[in-house]
């Protein structure tokens, strides 16, 4: 019976001993949120030919991750709309999508909340709360220098939100602190029962990863990161879903997931990842980066984006005082093979 059995069940037992033994010294560890569970990618912000934010191509897709069948999705939190936008562009855009995310039929909407120091980082927490979103998600503060620091941010948060908290383990372009240590997470999870969800991004990955699922259930939740490159490695480890800026692919990711939670068909999950990695290679070849870059074309190519425009970092991956922005120009040939590349994807595509 044993020769039957895939790896993600082999190791989701050693995983799930694991937690049978932390959970017996833990005490009134709160149950995971079930929603708060899969894929929940981070939307990229579409820009207006003038370089404004186009809220209505936002909606549109937030309500494209939807019919994709993600189980979340995430805003503000990549570089270009937590670093690049202005407190009111945030706050537009999150009462935007908490409006969009009334008609969802599938997905859950996780507000981003985070800022230079806790002050800032409650104004934005406060707004999310009263949009109620299924969930909301931090990043260590810009002005974080030390642990405490972490410590006493995270639980001015957790005084006050009252829906389940994700943590991202690395902070923006801006931040010198410390990585939030194990440690320092399960202390917090013991504390507010809303949180103990982590997006693991930071090094070692693995090592990480593996601490926080040994540390379930007072750690709830564990997602891969790092635009999803881990992603089938860490499932195998006992992680629950995904956070990056790969929302385009949202029915991809979904049928992956599915895949995942059924360990029925290993080779078409292995196939799936190898023809994601082979398109986000990319990457590494053509202008913008990895996470929206060339993404920007497929965005265009299913039909939600308008244009290929973002706002740039300034010099040394510093924040201009005002937005810079300029369109990604691509060639014929990059066209051509990033066209390639997504057709492999093509029996996995969810039919419109």
């Amino acid at each position: 019976m044993t020769n039957n059995l895939t790896r993600r069940h082999l190791l989701g037992t050693a995983v799930s001993g694991a937690t049978v033994l932390f959970s017996r010294g833990a005490l009134h560890a709160a149950d995971a949120d079930p929603r708060v569970r899969g894929p929940f990618p981070i939307l990229s912000t579409p820009f207006t030919d003038s370089g404004a934010v186009d809220y209505e191509v936002l909606a549109d897709q937030a309500r494209f991750v939807d019919w994709g069948g993600c189980p979340g999705m995430i805003w503000p939190q990549s570089g270009d709309s937590v670093d690049l936008l202005t407190m009111d562009e945030k706050m537009r855009g999150m009462e935007v999508l908490a409006e969009t995310a009334k008609s969802f039929k599938t997905s859950a909407l996780c507000l981003g909340v985070q800022g230079r120091d806790t002050e800032e980082m409650l104004v934005y927490a406060r707004h999310a709360e009263k949009l109620a979103p299924t969930a909301i998600i931090s990043r260590p503060p810009d002005s974080g220098r030390t642990e405490d620091d972490l410590r006493q941010y995270w639980r001015a948060l957790g005084k006050m939100a009252t829906r389940p908290v994700i943590f991202q383990t690395t902070g923006g372009v801006a931040y010198k602190g410390p990585v939030p240590s194990v440690k320092l997470m399960i202390e917090l999870a013991k504390e507010f029962s809303n949180f103990g969800y982590i997006k693991e991004e930071a090094a070692p990955i693995i090592a990480r990863t593996k601490e926080l699922c040994a540390a379930k259930p007072v750690i709830r939740r564990v997602f891969s990161a790092r635009g999803a490159h881990g992603w089938l490695y860490e499932s195998h480890l006992g992680t629950e879903g995904l956070i990056t800026e790969r929302a385009v692919y949202a029915d991809v990711l979904a049928k992956v997931w599915d895949l995942m939670q059924s360990g029925k068909d290993p080779d078409t999950v292995r196939d799936i990842h190898a023809k994601l990695m082979l398109l986000f290679n990319l990457g590494q070849h053509l202008p913008g980066g990895d996470l929206r870059g060339f993404q920007l074309h497929l965005w265009k190519k299913r039909g939600v984006f308008k244009n290929m425009i973002s706002r740039q970092y300034g010099p040394n991956r510093s924040i201009p005082d005002k937005p810079v922005f300029s369109e990604l120009k691509l060639t014929a040939d990059e066209i051509a093979e990033i066209d390639f590349r997504f057709e492999a994807l093509r029996p996995y595509l969810k039919a419109k």
